[in-house]
């Protein structure tokens, strides 16, 4: 059963001040959700997320396996008419479901980003070959998605090596703060 919260204005001012987006000129046309790549695998199209925000449901959006599948890509912004940042509305509401102790709705991507950013830590950049083998080792199931890794290898799109920037100062103050 799908429940308005009470205190609706505070998490949706919450999530607007921490993003700095101003979610509420979001016109519901669904351009975000027909560009996303990974809609198939959301339980809420981006807009429903910021629906379920609007209307205060709380629980719902911060339960969503939407925001942990949105990898911040921004298909959704760039076609937004509004030019709205839907990722850094899911980034934060990413950390308000850490800060509130929601359970993950998609615990493995909770590791999966922690890879995501350790490649860019090291070397400025993703490595998405060596995310997906750090990923895949710590879930402990290195063949099943085998078949798709040679694909991609083939296609080049996984590179072997990592490409690093120069300027690795720049990326320890990033992770500094």
């Amino acid at each position: 059963m799908i429940t308005l919260v009470d205190n609706h204005q505070s998490l949706s001012d919450e999530i607007r001040l921490s993003s700095g987006i101003n979610f509420n000129a979001c016109l519901h046309c669904k351009t975000c959700a027909n560009g996303c790549p990974f809609l198939a695998g959301m339980d809420y199209a981006p807009n429903g997320i910021i629906r379920l925000i609007q209307l205060g449901m709380e629980e719902q959006a911060l339960k969503s396996s939407t925001i942990w599948v949105c990898v911040g890509c921004n298909t959704c912004s760039s076609g937004c008419p509004m030019a709205i940042d839907i990722p850094a509305v899911m980034d934060a509401l990413r950390h308000k479901a850490i800060e509130m102790g929601v359970e993950i709705a998609e615990p493995d991507i909770l590791n999966f980003h922690t890879q995501v950013l350790n490649t860019v830590k090291k070397y400025g950049r993703t490595h998405k070959l060596e995310i997906m083998m750090r990923y895949k080792l710590k879930k402990l199931d290195l063949f099943s998605d085998m078949g798709v890794g040679l694909k991609m290898l083939k296609k080049r799109k996984l590179d072997l090596t990592p490409s690093k920037i120069q300027d690795k100062k720049a990326i320890e103050k990033i992770f500094r703060h």
